[in-house]
């Protein structure tokens, strides 16, 4: 758990030493210092979020400290401690930087007031306060490094982010990860870079599908200045600048053929050529790969290398749509919902039973991606009332759709068509009901039937 890292400069030694103390029992951590150099090496050696300070210090004035802290770390926030506290004394603190001001004598409990008051302590609070939310399948220091994840608690994907870890743990294992568009194969990718000794080198990614054709061999191996026309500087490819680290590359089926093979010399020899350049240069790069394709059919079909596809593929592994872990649904949703609800500064909005039960039998053509792009939506124009269904803006086009190859249950399709028409009608029910030729009666016993309770036009 992060703790706020808490300097406490008081020249009075046992003052010190007993907020010191006081603080490491409630959970902080503190560094008491009893004199300004002290108190300057601290500040110079660790990451401080907060300074107790006291404004009489021998020989030197605690404001004029102040001002330093304020200059080298705008983001320590300061509480100032006084004997003399007068009103200019404190009015002259808070033009210096300071947040709060405790008069001497104080008790322990005024200065964890103090502390309460700040926004430095209030974030920290609001962090312990959604860990539950937080992914509890990686560690703390690969969550730091990919930012607020939430991957889900299915035994699918606990499975999945055990094995990205255990592969990650080998650091020249090459790694291609399939799944459908919106699965999180960029996070998995992310997973295993962190989980190898390459953390400390960068993981670049590449959108294979992204970078133009003429561009593609200068992106990824560089250039000398003058090598072509446009080249008006030497520019350092992703190789160069993964090197050490990890090279991620996104949707690799669509990546040319033509480049394919420069691909495959790059990672069999651990040498490259920039542009214009007959130097070579040693690369120690790991490749992750991704693809929504089968890479199978694109190799039978001659677009893809079968060579390159088995040195890129010592692992495999396939993440699982969302559909088919419909247990994730519910924890993802409320990870967004607090998620955007902070970050847009709103209450939090509830979303009710029947919502979430219908969303778990819903196609997600989008995967997670697409769950969470609902969600966003729903929360910047959520109200004081609990989110329904129609809230959420289900794309009608993609509530049923022919597949070959799709689960043939009526009751899903039934739900799903139930909702397009509602969704193309605007919620009209006659109108929904004229649409799937039946009564309006009969469609709202279907609604009820399959818990799909909607708020809007219930008057018509």
């Amino acid at each position: 758990m992060y703790k706020l890292n808490i300097l406490v400069l008081d020249d009075e030694q046992k003052i010190a030493d007993k907020i010191s103390k006081y603080l490491t029992r409630n959970s902080f951590t503190a560094f008491p210092a009893y004199n300004i150099e002290q108190a300057r090496n601290i500040v110079s050696e660790n990451i401080i979020d907060l300074a107790i300070i006291d404004v009489i210090l021998p020989g030197a004035n605690g404001l004029d400290f102040v001002e330093f802290l304020k200059e080298k770390s705008p983001q320590i926030e300061i509480i100032m401690i006084s004997g003399f506290g007068t009103m200019d004394m404190v009015i002259s603190a808070m033009h210096k930087g300071a947040v709060d001001f405790v008069t001497k004598p104080f008790s322990l409990d005024n200065i964890y007031s103090a502390i309460k008051r700040t926004n430095k302590y209030f974030r920290l609070q609001k962090s312990e306060k959604n860990k539950d939310y937080q992914n509890s399948l990686i560690s703390k220091f690969i969550e730091d490094k990919i930012g607020n994840v939430f991957i889900g608690k299915s035994k699918e994907m606990v499975q999945v982010v055990e094995l990205a870890q255990k592969i990650g743990e080998d650091r020249d294992a090459n790694v291609l990860i399939t799944g459908e568009n919106g699965t999180g194969k960029e996070i998995i990718a992310k997973i295993i870079h962190y989980s190898s000794d390459r953390y400390n080198h960068a993981i670049s990614t590449v959108n294979c599908s992204a970078v133009p054709e003429s561009l593609l061999e200068s992106e990824f191996f560089g250039h000398r200045k003058g090598a072509f026309t446009d080249a008006k500087e030497t520019k350092r490819g992703y190789f160069e600048q993964a090197n050490g680290g990890s090279l991620f590359l996104d949707e690799i089926a669509d990546m040319p053929i033509s480049l394919q093979a420069k691909l495959l010399r790059a990672l069999e020899e651990k040498k490259i050529k920039l542009i214009g350049s007959e130097k070579e240069i040693s690369v120690d790069v790991r490749i992750i790969s991704a693809t929504n394709r089968n890479i199978k059919h694109e190799i039978k079909e001659n677009n893809f290398r079968l060579d390159l596809f088995h040195r890129i593929n010592t692992f495999v592994i396939k993440i699982p749509p969302l559909r088919e872990r419909p247990e994730d649904i519910e924890c993802l949703l409320n990870h967004f919902l607090h998620h955007f609800a902070h970050k847009k500064n709103k209450a939090i909005p509830k979303l009710n039973k029947r919502s979430i039960n219908i969303l778990k039998k819903y196609h997600f053509p989008g995967n997670v991606r697409e769950l969470r792009n609902m969600v966003e939506r729903a929360v910047i124009l959520s109200s004081d009332r609990p989110l329904d269904i129609s809230d959420l803006f289900l794309d009608p086009t993609t509530l049923y759709q022919e597949n070959k190859n799709e689960d043939l249950n009526m009751v899903q399709h039934e739900i799903e068509l139930i909702l397009r028409a509602l969704t193309v009608t605007d919620y009209n029910q006659n109108q929904a009901a004229n649409l799937l030729g039946i009564s309006r009666d009969a469609l709202i016993r279907r609604m009820k039937k399959h818990d799909i309770l909607i708020q809007k036009n219930l008057d018509v």
